[in-house]
C-alpha cells in the first residue's frame, strides 16, 4: 500500500486515541461557533491556527483562492459549504482567511498580468476565473515599483476584502453575522511571528485605526500591508 497513506493511517490511530471520548456532546449534532473559509494551501492549518482541539468548535472550509463565491445557474451565490453553518447550525461569526504568498492569487495575478502560462486544467481556470474578477481592480490600482513578491500579498489583502464585501451583500446571510478577514502569515511579512494571525477587515471597515480604536485588546494584531 501507498507509504504516505500508511502513515497518515498511523498517525488517525493516534488521533483516535486521544480524541476517544472527545465526540460525546456532538455526536448527534454541531453548533460550531465560527465558520472559517481558508485557502486549501497544505501550510495553512485551519484548525491549528486557532489552537482548536475541539470537535464542533469551528467548521472549517479550504478552497484555493479562500473564496466565498460559486457560480450556479440563478448567477453568483455564496458556496454552500460556506452557507451551511450560517443557515443550518446558528453560527453567526464568519472568518475568510487568506495569507501570505497564496498561491492561488499568484496565478491570478500571473494571469491578469500576461505571465501566466494559460494552460491550467478547466477546474483550475475555474477557480482562477472567480478570482480574476475581483481581482482585475486591485492589479491596476497596485502602487508602482512593487516587486512580484510584494504585489501578491497586498492583492492576498485585497482578495479577502472582496471575499468579506461578497458575504456582507448577500441576502442569504442574515445581518447578525460577523464577517471578518484575516491573513495567516507564515512568511514573516507582518510582525516577523510566523502562523500569525492579522486581522484586517472587520465586518467592512479596513481602517487600520479605526480598527484598534474598536477593539483595543487585540489593537496589536490588527495591521495591513496595504490601504487602497
Amino acid at each position: 500500500m501507498n507509504p504516505t497513506f500508511v502513515e497518515l493511517l498511523e498517525r488517525n490511530a493516534d488521533h483516535a486515541e486521544a480524541f476517544r471520548d472527545r465526540f460525546d456532546d456532538v455526536q448527534d449534532a454541531q453548533r460550531p461557533a465560527a465558520v472559517t473559509v481558508c485557502c486549501s494551501d497544505s501550510r495553512v492549518l485551519q484548525d491549528r491556527m486557532w489552537g482548536n482541539d475541539e470537535p464542533g468548535d469551528v467548521f472549517t472550509c479550504g478552497n484555493i483562492g479562500n473564496r466565498v463565491v460559486q457560480r450556479t445557474d440563478a448567477g453568483e451565490a455564496v458556496s454552500g459549504d460556506v452557507l451551511y453553518p450560517i443557515a443550518h447550525t446558528g453560527t453567526e461569526t464568519a472568518i475568510v482567511v487568506g495569507h501570505t504568498g497564496c498561491g492561488a492569487v499568484t496565478a491570478t495575478y500571473d494571469a491578469i498580468t500576461g505571465r501566466g502560462a494559460g494552460d491550467e486544467p478547466a477546474g483550475i481556470d475555474h477557480c482562477i476565473d472567480l478570482l480574476r474578477a475581483r481581482l482585475e481592480p486591485g492589479v491596476e490600482a497596485l502602487p508602482d515599483g512593487l516587486n512580484r513578491a510584494a504585489a501578491i500579498n497586498r492583492l492576498v489583502e485585497y482578495n479577502v476584502d472582496r471575499q468579506v464585501e461578497f458575504l456582507l451583500e448577500s441576502d442569504d446571510v442574515p445581518d447578525e453575522v460577523d464577517a471578518f478577514g484575516v491573513v495567516y502569515d507564515f512568511q514573516g511579512i507582518y510582525s516577523g511571528r510566523r502562523g500569525e494571525v492579522h486581522v484586517i477587515n472587520a465586518d467592512g471597515e479596513t481602517d487600520v485605526g479605526a480598527l484598534r480604536e474598536a477593539s483595543p485588546s487585540v489593537a496589536g494584531r490588527v495591521e495591513r500591508l496595504w490601504t487602497y
